[in-house]
Protein backbone atom coordinates (compact mmCIF):
# COMPACT_ATOMS: atom_id res chain seq x y z
CA UNK A 1 0.00 0.00 0.00
CA UNK A 2 1.19 3.88 -0.42
CA UNK A 3 2.32 6.26 1.97
CA UNK A 4 -0.10 7.56 4.45
CA UNK A 5 -3.37 8.24 5.27
CA UNK A 6 -3.36 11.16 2.70
CA UNK A 7 -3.00 8.96 0.03
CA UNK A 8 -5.06 6.43 0.91
CA UNK A 9 -8.18 8.70 1.28
CA UNK A 10 -7.34 10.87 -1.52
CA UNK A 11 -7.27 7.40 -3.76
CA UNK A 12 -10.26 6.70 -2.27
CA UNK A 13 -12.49 9.41 -2.88
CA UNK A 14 -11.32 10.62 -5.96
CA UNK A 15 -9.38 8.22 -7.89
CA UNK A 16 -11.13 5.46 -6.47
CA UNK A 17 -9.73 2.64 -9.17
CA UNK A 18 -6.29 3.69 -8.77
CA UNK A 19 -3.49 0.86 -8.08
CA UNK A 20 -2.04 1.04 -4.22
CA UNK A 21 0.21 -1.86 -5.13
CA UNK A 22 3.76 0.07 -5.73
CA UNK A 23 5.38 0.69 -2.37
CA UNK A 24 6.88 3.76 -0.21
CA UNK A 25 10.37 1.92 -2.15
CA UNK A 26 9.47 3.76 -5.19
CA UNK A 27 7.80 6.79 -3.92
CA UNK A 28 11.11 7.24 -2.86
CA UNK A 29 12.63 5.66 -6.39
CA UNK A 30 14.60 3.81 -4.16
CA UNK A 31 13.84 0.63 -6.79
CA UNK A 32 15.24 -2.79 -6.05
CA UNK A 33 16.49 -5.93 -8.64
CA UNK A 34 13.20 -7.29 -7.82
CA UNK A 35 11.39 -3.59 -9.18
CA UNK A 36 13.38 -4.54 -12.27
CA UNK A 37 12.98 -8.02 -12.78
CA UNK A 38 9.16 -7.24 -12.66
CA UNK A 39 8.99 -4.33 -14.63
CA UNK A 40 11.51 -4.75 -17.68
CA UNK A 41 11.70 -6.81 -20.85
CA UNK A 42 14.39 -8.80 -19.30
CA UNK A 43 16.68 -11.61 -21.47
CA UNK A 44 14.90 -14.57 -20.15
CA UNK A 45 11.63 -13.14 -21.27
CA UNK A 46 12.25 -11.27 -24.97
CA UNK A 47 13.43 -14.40 -26.85
CA UNK A 48 9.73 -16.56 -26.41
CA UNK A 49 6.58 -15.14 -27.61
CA UNK A 50 3.01 -16.29 -25.76
CA UNK A 51 0.77 -17.86 -27.56
CA UNK A 52 -2.25 -19.47 -24.89
CA UNK A 53 -2.35 -20.57 -21.50
CA UNK A 54 -4.20 -23.02 -19.85
CA UNK A 55 -4.76 -22.34 -16.22
CA UNK A 56 -5.89 -25.12 -14.24
CA UNK A 57 -6.44 -24.68 -10.50
CA UNK A 58 -8.56 -25.31 -7.83
CA UNK A 59 -9.61 -22.73 -5.29
CA UNK A 60 -10.01 -24.21 -1.21
CA UNK A 61 -12.10 -21.33 0.43
CA UNK A 62 -12.35 -22.82 3.88
CA UNK A 63 -8.22 -23.23 3.73
CA UNK A 64 -7.58 -19.90 1.62
CA UNK A 65 -5.58 -22.22 -0.75
CA UNK A 66 -5.48 -22.52 -4.38
CA UNK A 67 -2.99 -25.23 -5.72
CA UNK A 68 -3.08 -26.33 -9.97
CA UNK A 69 -0.90 -25.81 -12.96
CA UNK A 70 -0.35 -23.54 -15.54
CA UNK A 71 0.45 -24.97 -18.95
CA UNK A 72 2.46 -22.18 -21.26
CA UNK A 73 2.52 -22.32 -25.27
CA UNK A 74 4.61 -20.27 -26.66
CA UNK A 75 6.52 -19.37 -30.02
CA UNK A 76 10.62 -19.23 -30.00
CA UNK A 77 11.99 -16.32 -31.09
CA UNK A 78 15.56 -16.63 -30.04
CA UNK A 79 17.39 -19.44 -29.29
CA UNK A 80 17.64 -19.48 -25.18
CA UNK A 81 17.55 -21.92 -22.73
CA UNK A 82 16.58 -19.97 -19.59
CA UNK A 83 12.52 -18.83 -19.09
CA UNK A 84 11.60 -16.13 -16.87
CA UNK A 85 8.52 -17.43 -14.95
CA UNK A 86 7.22 -15.03 -12.51
CA UNK A 87 4.81 -16.09 -8.98
CA UNK A 88 5.08 -14.61 -6.23
CA UNK A 89 5.43 -15.12 -2.07
CA UNK A 90 3.84 -17.09 -0.19
CA UNK A 91 2.87 -19.10 -3.32
CA UNK A 92 5.89 -21.91 -4.32
CA UNK A 93 6.71 -23.60 -7.81
CA UNK A 94 6.05 -27.14 -7.16
CA UNK A 95 7.89 -28.68 -10.17
CA UNK A 96 8.00 -27.23 -14.07
CA UNK A 97 7.99 -29.90 -16.75
CA UNK A 98 8.33 -30.22 -20.59
CA UNK A 99 7.83 -33.00 -22.62
CA UNK A 100 6.67 -35.09 -19.77
CA UNK A 101 10.53 -34.00 -18.30
CA UNK A 102 10.94 -32.00 -15.23
CA UNK A 103 13.12 -28.97 -14.92
CA UNK A 104 15.67 -27.76 -13.06
CA UNK A 105 14.45 -24.13 -11.69
CA UNK A 106 16.18 -21.02 -10.39
CA UNK A 107 14.49 -18.81 -7.62
CA UNK A 108 14.91 -15.05 -7.75
CA UNK A 109 12.54 -13.84 -4.89
CA UNK A 110 9.48 -13.72 -7.61
CA UNK A 111 11.11 -14.42 -10.49
CA UNK A 112 12.05 -18.11 -11.17
CA UNK A 113 14.14 -19.17 -14.93
CA UNK A 114 13.14 -22.45 -15.88
CA UNK A 115 16.29 -24.53 -17.12
CA UNK A 116 15.20 -25.73 -20.56
CA UNK A 117 16.99 -29.19 -21.44
CA UNK A 118 16.13 -29.22 -25.41
CA UNK A 119 17.16 -26.89 -28.01
CA UNK A 120 14.82 -24.21 -28.19
CA UNK A 121 14.17 -23.76 -32.18
CA UNK A 122 13.19 -20.58 -33.67
CA UNK A 123 10.24 -20.46 -35.07
CA UNK A 124 9.16 -23.61 -33.11
CA UNK A 125 5.41 -23.62 -31.07
CA UNK A 126 6.90 -25.04 -27.90
CA UNK A 127 5.29 -25.76 -24.26
CA UNK A 128 5.83 -25.62 -21.04
CA UNK A 129 3.65 -26.97 -17.52
CA UNK A 130 4.24 -24.72 -14.18
CA UNK A 131 2.50 -27.15 -10.73
CA UNK A 132 2.42 -24.67 -8.32
CA UNK A 133 0.34 -24.38 -4.63
CA UNK A 134 0.16 -21.96 -1.44
CA UNK A 135 -1.91 -19.73 0.23
CA UNK A 136 -1.80 -16.98 -2.20
CA UNK A 137 -1.67 -13.04 -0.81
CA UNK A 138 -4.93 -11.56 0.58
CA UNK A 139 -6.08 -8.60 -0.26
CA UNK A 140 -6.67 -6.44 2.45
CA UNK A 141 -8.33 -3.21 0.62
CA UNK A 142 -8.80 -4.51 -3.03
CA UNK A 143 -8.76 -3.64 -5.40
CA UNK A 144 -6.40 -1.40 -4.83
CA UNK A 145 -3.73 -3.41 -2.93
CA UNK A 146 -3.91 -7.05 -4.66
CA UNK A 147 -4.77 -10.61 -4.43
CA UNK A 148 -7.30 -12.94 -3.20
CA UNK A 149 -10.79 -11.52 -1.76
CA UNK A 150 -11.80 -14.47 0.60
CA UNK A 151 -15.08 -12.77 1.88
CA UNK A 152 -18.64 -14.27 2.91
CA UNK A 153 -22.27 -13.26 1.75
CA UNK A 154 -25.28 -12.26 4.13
CA UNK A 155 -25.94 -15.93 4.07
CA UNK A 156 -22.89 -17.40 5.12
CA UNK A 157 -22.00 -18.62 1.51
CA UNK A 158 -18.14 -18.06 0.49
CA UNK A 159 -17.42 -14.90 -1.58
CA UNK A 160 -14.46 -15.01 -2.99
CA UNK A 161 -12.36 -13.33 -5.94
CA UNK A 162 -9.23 -11.97 -7.35
CA UNK A 163 -7.53 -8.50 -8.64
CA UNK A 164 -4.53 -7.68 -9.04
CA UNK A 165 -3.54 -4.53 -11.37
CA UNK A 166 -0.15 -3.14 -10.56
CA UNK A 167 0.54 -5.77 -8.02
CA UNK A 168 0.77 -8.04 -11.05
CA UNK A 169 -1.31 -11.48 -11.57
CA UNK A 170 1.83 -13.28 -10.55
CA UNK A 171 0.45 -13.11 -6.99
CA UNK A 172 -2.00 -15.45 -7.78
CA UNK A 173 -0.62 -17.58 -10.87
CA UNK A 174 2.09 -18.00 -12.44
CA UNK A 175 2.82 -16.44 -15.73
CA UNK A 176 5.03 -13.94 -17.94
CA UNK A 177 3.67 -11.00 -15.52
CA UNK A 178 4.50 -7.80 -18.08
CA UNK A 179 2.15 -6.15 -20.14
CA UNK A 180 3.99 -5.94 -23.25
CA UNK A 181 3.20 -9.78 -24.55
CA UNK A 182 -0.62 -10.71 -24.41
CA UNK A 183 -1.32 -14.11 -24.29
CA UNK A 184 -3.29 -15.01 -28.07
CA UNK A 185 -6.10 -17.45 -25.93
CA UNK A 186 -6.71 -18.59 -22.71
CA UNK A 187 -8.57 -21.56 -21.19
CA UNK A 188 -9.48 -21.38 -17.55
CA UNK A 189 -10.49 -23.99 -15.69
CA UNK A 190 -11.49 -23.40 -11.75
CA UNK A 191 -12.65 -26.04 -9.76
CA UNK A 192 -14.74 -24.65 -6.36
CA UNK A 193 -17.24 -26.61 -3.67
CA UNK A 194 -20.07 -27.62 -5.61
CA UNK A 195 -22.78 -25.12 -4.30
CA UNK A 196 -20.62 -22.32 -5.63
CA UNK A 197 -20.02 -21.21 -8.95
CA UNK A 198 -16.92 -19.53 -10.86
CA UNK A 199 -17.39 -16.84 -13.00
CA UNK A 200 -13.98 -16.06 -15.28
CA UNK A 201 -12.88 -14.14 -18.37
CA UNK A 202 -14.56 -15.18 -22.00
CA UNK A 203 -17.24 -18.13 -22.39
CA UNK A 204 -18.33 -20.81 -20.27
CA UNK A 205 -17.22 -23.86 -22.08
CA UNK A 206 -18.62 -26.57 -19.69
CA UNK A 207 -19.05 -27.98 -16.04
CA UNK A 208 -17.74 -30.82 -15.03
CA UNK A 209 -18.94 -32.50 -11.77
CA UNK A 210 -16.82 -33.68 -9.60
CA UNK A 211 -19.46 -34.69 -6.67
CA UNK A 212 -17.99 -32.46 -3.93
CA UNK A 213 -16.89 -30.17 -6.45
CA UNK A 214 -17.77 -28.73 -9.73
CA UNK A 215 -15.03 -27.53 -12.47
CA UNK A 216 -15.80 -24.73 -14.47
CA UNK A 217 -14.28 -24.40 -18.00
CA UNK A 218 -13.94 -21.07 -19.47
CA UNK A 219 -12.83 -19.87 -22.86
CA UNK A 220 -10.90 -16.56 -24.12
CA UNK A 221 -11.07 -16.23 -28.00
CA UNK A 222 -9.14 -12.93 -27.68
CA UNK A 223 -5.63 -11.38 -26.60
CA UNK A 224 -5.95 -10.47 -22.50
CA UNK A 225 -3.43 -9.06 -20.57
CA UNK A 226 -2.57 -10.68 -17.52
CA UNK A 227 -4.18 -8.59 -14.66
CA UNK A 228 -7.37 -8.95 -16.68
CA UNK A 229 -7.67 -12.69 -15.64
CA UNK A 230 -9.80 -12.99 -12.93
CA UNK A 231 -11.74 -15.86 -10.61
CA UNK A 232 -15.09 -15.07 -8.79
CA UNK A 233 -16.81 -17.43 -6.85
CA UNK A 234 -19.83 -17.42 -5.07
CA UNK A 235 -23.73 -18.12 -4.86
CA UNK A 236 -24.78 -16.61 -8.51
CA UNK A 237 -28.04 -16.24 -10.07
CA UNK A 238 -27.67 -15.11 -13.87
CA UNK A 239 -29.59 -13.61 -16.01
CA UNK A 240 -28.73 -11.98 -19.92
CA UNK A 241 -29.81 -9.64 -22.90
CA UNK A 242 -28.72 -9.85 -26.46
CA UNK A 243 -27.68 -6.78 -27.58
CA UNK A 244 -27.55 -5.47 -30.99
CA UNK A 245 -24.33 -3.83 -31.94
CA UNK A 246 -22.15 -2.52 -34.38
CA UNK A 247 -20.84 -5.83 -35.44
CA UNK A 248 -23.99 -8.28 -34.47
CA UNK A 249 -25.34 -10.04 -31.46
CA UNK A 250 -23.36 -8.94 -28.29
CA UNK A 251 -24.02 -11.52 -25.52
CA UNK A 252 -24.26 -9.82 -22.16
CA UNK A 253 -24.34 -11.64 -19.18
CA UNK A 254 -24.93 -10.84 -15.46
CA UNK A 255 -24.14 -12.74 -12.50
CA UNK A 256 -24.81 -11.38 -9.03
CA UNK A 257 -25.48 -13.08 -5.82
CA UNK A 258 -28.95 -14.61 -5.44
CA UNK A 259 -30.53 -12.03 -3.25
CA UNK A 260 -29.46 -9.33 -5.28
CA UNK A 261 -31.20 -10.15 -8.36
CA UNK A 262 -33.54 -8.15 -8.54
CA UNK A 263 -31.72 -4.79 -7.64
CA UNK A 264 -29.16 -5.97 -10.21
CA UNK A 265 -31.79 -6.13 -13.19
CA UNK A 266 -32.98 -2.91 -12.53
CA UNK A 267 -29.83 -1.39 -11.64
CA UNK A 268 -27.66 -3.62 -14.55
CA UNK A 269 -30.12 -0.90 -17.40
CA UNK A 270 -26.91 1.16 -17.16
CA UNK A 271 -24.63 -1.45 -19.28
CA UNK A 272 -26.45 -1.72 -22.06
CA UNK A 273 -27.20 2.32 -22.47
CA UNK A 274 -23.12 2.13 -21.62
CA UNK A 275 -22.22 -0.04 -24.65
CA UNK A 276 -24.70 2.15 -27.25
CA UNK A 277 -22.63 5.50 -26.22
CA UNK A 278 -19.24 3.88 -26.26
CA UNK A 279 -19.69 1.67 -29.55
CA UNK A 280 -20.96 5.30 -30.89
CA UNK A 281 -17.97 7.23 -29.99
CA UNK A 282 -15.17 4.66 -29.31
CA UNK A 283 -16.09 2.16 -31.99
CA UNK A 284 -17.18 -1.71 -31.57
CA UNK A 285 -16.97 -3.46 -27.99
CA UNK A 286 -13.56 -5.05 -28.42
CA UNK A 287 -14.12 -8.48 -27.41
CA UNK A 288 -17.67 -10.01 -29.66
CA UNK A 289 -16.22 -13.18 -29.63
CA UNK A 290 -15.92 -13.54 -25.57
CA UNK A 291 -18.91 -11.65 -24.65
CA UNK A 292 -19.52 -9.24 -21.87
CA UNK A 293 -20.13 -10.01 -18.60
CA UNK A 294 -20.45 -7.88 -15.37
CA UNK A 295 -19.91 -9.65 -12.32
CA UNK A 296 -20.82 -9.01 -8.45
CA UNK A 297 -17.85 -9.15 -6.46
CA UNK A 298 -17.24 -8.44 -2.88
CA UNK A 299 -14.69 -5.06 -3.61
CA UNK A 300 -15.43 -2.21 -5.86
CA UNK A 301 -14.87 -3.20 -9.10
CA UNK A 302 -11.98 -3.69 -11.68
CA UNK A 303 -11.61 -3.93 -15.90
CA UNK A 304 -10.95 -7.82 -15.87
CA UNK A 305 -11.49 -7.91 -19.96
CA UNK A 306 -14.74 -9.46 -20.60
CA UNK A 307 -15.90 -10.01 -17.13
CA UNK A 308 -15.75 -6.84 -15.48
CA UNK A 309 -16.56 -6.83 -11.31
CA UNK A 310 -18.80 -4.63 -9.99
CA UNK A 311 -19.37 -4.00 -6.11
CA UNK A 312 -20.75 -0.18 -6.50
CA UNK A 313 -23.91 -1.51 -4.08
CA UNK A 314 -26.72 -0.97 -6.76
CA UNK A 315 -26.45 2.91 -6.15
CA UNK A 316 -26.02 5.81 -8.63
CA UNK A 317 -22.38 7.48 -8.67
CA UNK A 318 -19.27 6.30 -6.93
CA UNK A 319 -20.84 4.48 -3.94
CA UNK A 320 -23.38 7.02 -4.04
CA UNK A 321 -21.54 9.88 -3.96
CA UNK A 322 -20.84 12.12 -7.40
CA UNK A 323 -17.31 12.87 -7.51
CA UNK A 324 -17.81 15.67 -10.14
CA UNK A 325 -19.83 17.89 -7.47
CA UNK A 326 -21.82 18.84 -10.02
CA UNK A 327 -24.83 16.38 -9.72
CA UNK A 328 -24.07 14.57 -13.11
CA UNK A 329 -22.26 11.83 -11.49
CA UNK A 330 -25.54 11.15 -9.84
CA UNK A 331 -27.23 9.76 -13.80
CA UNK A 332 -24.98 6.72 -13.81
CA UNK A 333 -23.65 3.77 -11.96
CA UNK A 334 -20.07 4.51 -12.10
CA UNK A 335 -18.52 1.20 -11.58
CA UNK A 336 -20.71 -0.19 -14.83
CA UNK A 337 -19.30 3.09 -16.57
CA UNK A 338 -15.99 3.35 -16.15
CA UNK A 339 -14.94 -0.13 -15.63
CA UNK A 340 -16.69 -1.15 -19.05
CA UNK A 341 -15.01 1.87 -20.43
CA UNK A 342 -11.57 -0.05 -19.69
CA UNK A 343 -13.11 -2.75 -22.11
CA UNK A 344 -11.73 -0.28 -25.12
CA UNK A 345 -9.01 1.59 -23.29
CA UNK A 346 -7.30 -1.03 -20.89
CA UNK A 347 -7.93 -4.50 -22.63
CA UNK A 348 -8.20 -3.52 -26.14
CA UNK A 349 -5.52 -0.47 -26.20
CA UNK A 350 -2.95 -1.64 -23.45
CA UNK A 351 0.18 0.19 -22.51
CA UNK A 352 3.38 -1.98 -22.44
CA UNK A 353 4.70 -0.38 -19.55
CA UNK A 354 2.55 0.58 -16.05
CA UNK A 355 4.81 3.79 -16.54
CA UNK A 356 1.90 4.68 -19.31
CA UNK A 357 -1.01 3.61 -17.12
CA UNK A 358 -2.25 7.02 -17.96
CA UNK A 359 -3.46 5.39 -21.65
CA UNK A 360 -5.80 3.72 -19.36
CA UNK A 361 -6.88 5.83 -16.76
CA UNK A 362 -7.17 9.22 -18.49
CA UNK A 363 -9.53 8.03 -21.95
CA UNK A 364 -11.58 5.78 -19.47
CA UNK A 365 -12.12 8.67 -16.89
CA UNK A 366 -13.07 10.60 -19.99
CA UNK A 367 -15.25 7.88 -21.05
CA UNK A 368 -17.37 9.01 -18.24
CA UNK A 369 -17.60 12.36 -19.79
CA UNK A 370 -18.45 10.85 -22.97
CA UNK A 371 -21.44 8.45 -21.60
CA UNK A 372 -23.10 11.75 -20.38
CA UNK A 373 -22.39 13.54 -23.79
CA UNK A 374 -24.33 11.13 -25.54
CA UNK A 375 -27.33 11.15 -23.03
CA UNK A 376 -27.62 14.74 -21.82
CA UNK A 377 -25.82 16.47 -23.96
CA UNK A 378 -22.01 18.32 -24.05
CA UNK A 379 -22.96 21.07 -21.53
CA UNK A 380 -23.68 18.89 -19.40
CA UNK A 381 -20.09 16.41 -20.45
CA UNK A 382 -18.53 19.57 -19.50
CA UNK A 383 -19.98 20.38 -15.73
CA UNK A 384 -18.63 17.18 -15.38
CA UNK A 385 -15.45 16.49 -16.32
CA UNK A 386 -14.53 20.69 -15.28
CA UNK A 387 -15.94 19.74 -11.83
CA UNK A 388 -13.58 16.76 -11.72
CA UNK A 389 -10.69 19.61 -11.52
CA UNK A 390 -11.08 19.53 -7.19
CA UNK A 391 -9.48 16.73 -6.87
CA UNK A 392 -6.28 17.64 -9.06
CA UNK A 393 -3.04 17.50 -6.95
CA UNK A 394 0.19 18.18 -9.59
CA UNK A 395 2.20 16.83 -7.36
CA UNK A 396 4.06 14.26 -9.52
CA UNK A 397 3.85 13.78 -13.03
CA UNK A 398 1.16 11.34 -14.55
CA UNK A 399 4.00 9.10 -16.27
CA UNK A 400 5.85 7.18 -14.28
CA UNK A 401 9.27 5.57 -14.43
CA UNK A 402 10.17 2.66 -16.94
CA UNK A 403 11.17 -0.48 -16.41
CA UNK A 404 10.63 -0.64 -12.79
CA UNK A 405 6.82 -1.50 -12.58
CA UNK A 406 6.09 2.18 -11.60
CA UNK A 407 3.02 4.05 -12.73
CA UNK A 408 2.55 8.19 -12.37
CA UNK A 409 0.28 10.08 -10.22
CA UNK A 410 -3.11 9.33 -9.42
CA UNK A 411 -3.42 12.54 -11.67
CA UNK A 412 -3.49 10.60 -14.50
CA UNK A 413 -7.57 10.35 -14.06
CA UNK A 414 -8.82 13.29 -13.75
CA UNK A 415 -6.17 15.60 -14.88
CA UNK A 416 -6.23 13.21 -17.93
CA UNK A 417 -9.79 13.80 -18.43
CA UNK A 418 -9.40 17.32 -18.88
CA UNK A 419 -5.92 17.03 -20.96
CA UNK A 420 -8.43 15.23 -23.29
CA UNK A 421 -10.89 17.22 -23.09
CA UNK A 422 -9.02 20.63 -23.66
CA UNK A 423 -7.56 18.38 -26.64
CA UNK A 424 -11.18 18.20 -27.76
CA UNK A 425 -11.70 21.66 -27.83
CA UNK A 426 -8.86 23.01 -29.57
CA UNK A 427 -9.83 20.06 -32.62
CA UNK A 428 -12.95 22.33 -32.10
CA UNK A 429 -15.09 19.76 -34.11
CA UNK A 430 -16.93 16.81 -32.32
CA UNK A 431 -17.50 14.18 -35.45
CA UNK A 432 -13.96 14.72 -36.39
CA UNK A 433 -12.77 14.11 -32.49
CA UNK A 434 -15.48 10.87 -32.56
CA UNK A 435 -13.72 9.91 -35.50
CA UNK A 436 -10.36 9.85 -34.06
CA UNK A 437 -11.29 8.01 -30.93
CA UNK A 438 -12.74 5.48 -33.49
CA UNK A 439 -9.85 5.04 -35.45
CA UNK A 440 -7.75 4.95 -32.39
CA UNK A 441 -9.58 1.46 -31.19
CA UNK A 442 -8.94 0.21 -34.63
CA UNK A 443 -5.71 1.46 -35.50
CA UNK A 444 -4.02 0.26 -32.02
CA UNK A 445 -6.61 -3.05 -31.93
CA UNK A 446 -5.65 -5.91 -29.24
CA UNK A 447 -2.27 -3.93 -29.23
CA UNK A 448 0.10 -3.08 -26.73
CA UNK A 449 1.55 0.14 -26.89
CA UNK A 450 3.80 2.82 -25.57
CA UNK A 451 2.60 6.43 -24.77
CA UNK A 452 4.95 7.89 -28.26
CA UNK A 453 2.75 5.84 -30.09
CA UNK A 454 -0.73 7.40 -29.08
CA UNK A 455 1.20 10.81 -28.91
CA UNK A 456 1.90 10.61 -32.54
CA UNK A 457 -1.30 9.12 -33.63
CA UNK A 458 -2.88 11.79 -32.20
CA UNK A 459 -0.75 14.53 -33.74
CA UNK A 460 -1.23 12.61 -37.21
CA UNK A 461 -4.84 12.76 -37.06
CA UNK A 462 -5.32 15.74 -35.25
CA UNK A 463 -2.86 17.55 -37.72
CA UNK A 464 -1.10 19.39 -34.75
CA UNK A 465 1.97 18.95 -33.40
CA UNK A 466 1.22 17.51 -30.07
CA UNK A 467 4.56 17.27 -28.44
CA UNK A 468 4.78 20.36 -26.65
CA UNK A 469 1.14 20.11 -25.55
CA UNK A 470 1.69 16.05 -24.33
CA UNK A 471 5.35 17.56 -22.71
CA UNK A 472 3.64 20.01 -21.14
CA UNK A 473 0.89 17.94 -19.68
CA UNK A 474 2.07 14.48 -19.01
CA UNK A 475 5.96 15.00 -18.07
CA UNK A 476 5.87 18.30 -15.77
CA UNK A 477 2.92 19.13 -13.31
CA UNK A 478 3.11 22.95 -14.78
CA UNK A 479 -0.34 23.70 -15.36
CA UNK A 480 -0.47 26.35 -18.95
CA UNK A 481 -1.14 29.75 -17.60
CA UNK A 482 -2.64 33.07 -19.68
CA UNK A 483 -1.14 35.96 -18.82
CA UNK A 484 -3.01 39.13 -19.89
CA UNK A 485 -3.77 42.74 -19.18
CA UNK A 486 -6.18 45.04 -21.47
CA UNK A 487 -4.95 48.86 -21.55
CA UNK A 488 -5.88 51.53 -23.79
CA UNK A 489 -8.09 49.04 -25.80
CA UNK A 490 -5.55 46.69 -26.08
CA UNK A 491 -5.15 43.07 -24.88
CA UNK A 492 -1.97 41.79 -24.43
CA UNK A 493 -1.38 37.99 -23.63
CA UNK A 494 1.00 35.06 -23.75
CA UNK A 495 0.97 31.86 -22.32
CA UNK A 496 3.57 31.10 -18.75
CA UNK A 497 4.48 28.54 -17.16
CA UNK A 498 5.23 26.57 -20.24
CA UNK A 499 7.45 24.21 -21.81
CA UNK A 500 9.42 25.62 -24.89
CA UNK A 501 7.20 25.68 -28.18
CA UNK A 502 3.86 25.39 -26.74
CA UNK A 503 2.03 27.24 -28.78
CA UNK A 504 -1.29 25.86 -27.95
CA UNK A 505 -4.64 27.91 -29.26
CA UNK A 506 -7.93 29.34 -26.61
CA UNK A 507 -11.32 30.55 -27.04
CA UNK A 508 -11.79 33.83 -25.20
CA UNK A 509 -15.36 35.69 -24.98
CA UNK A 510 -14.01 39.53 -25.62
CA UNK A 511 -16.18 42.72 -26.86
CA UNK A 512 -19.45 39.97 -27.04
CA UNK A 513 -18.01 37.67 -29.18
CA UNK A 514 -16.29 33.95 -28.85
CA UNK A 515 -12.54 34.50 -30.27
CA UNK A 516 -9.76 32.37 -30.88
CA UNK A 517 -5.94 33.89 -29.86
CA UNK A 518 -3.23 31.91 -30.41
CA UNK A 519 -0.61 33.11 -27.28
CA UNK A 520 3.22 32.13 -27.71
CA UNK A 521 5.47 32.99 -25.19
CA UNK A 522 6.42 36.49 -26.26
CA UNK A 523 3.62 39.26 -26.03
CA UNK A 524 0.69 39.79 -28.06
CA UNK A 525 -1.49 42.04 -28.73
CA UNK A 526 -5.23 42.80 -29.95
CA UNK A 527 -7.75 46.02 -30.17
CA UNK A 528 -10.18 45.09 -27.96
CA UNK A 529 -13.44 47.76 -26.85
CA UNK A 530 -14.70 45.96 -23.75
CA UNK A 531 -12.37 45.84 -20.65
CA UNK A 532 -13.27 42.48 -19.63
CA UNK A 533 -12.11 39.01 -20.92
CA UNK A 534 -13.58 35.53 -20.28
CA UNK A 535 -11.63 32.06 -20.96
CA UNK A 536 -13.08 29.20 -22.21
CA UNK A 537 -13.50 26.65 -18.73
CA UNK A 538 -13.37 23.94 -21.02
CA UNK A 539 -9.76 24.40 -21.95
CA UNK A 540 -7.64 23.15 -18.30
CA UNK A 541 -5.49 26.70 -17.49
CA UNK A 542 -5.06 28.99 -15.84
CA UNK A 543 -5.25 32.71 -15.86
CA UNK A 544 -3.04 35.50 -14.52
CA UNK A 545 -4.32 39.38 -14.94
CA UNK A 546 -1.59 41.77 -15.04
Amino acid sequence: MKNCLFIILIITALFPLKSCSQGLMSEKNNFTQQDTLRGSITPERIWWDLTYYHLDIEVKPDEKFISGKNTIKYKVLTPNKSMQIDLQDPLTITKVTQDGKELKVIHNGNAHYVQLLKDQTIGNTESIVVFYEGNPKEARRAPWDGGFSWKKDKNGNHFVATSCQGLGASVWWPNKDHMYDEVESMRISVTVPSNLMDVSNGRLESVKDNGATKTYNWFVDNPINNYGVNVNIGDYAHFSEVFKGEKGDLDMDYYVLKYNLEKAKEQFKDAPKMMKAFEHWFGPYPFYKDGYKLVETPYLGMEHQSSVTYGNKFMKGYLGRDLSGTGWGLKFDYIIIHESGHEWFANNITYKDIADMWIHESFTDYSENIFLDYYYGKKAASEYVIGQRKSIRNKATIIGKYDVNKEGSGDMYSKGANILHTLRQWIDNDEKWRTILRKMNKTFYHQTVTTKQIEDFLSAETGFDLAPFFNQYLRTIKIPTLEYSIENNTLKYRWTNVVDNFKMPIKIDIDGNNKWIYPTQKWQSLPVKDKNIKVDANFYVYTKIN
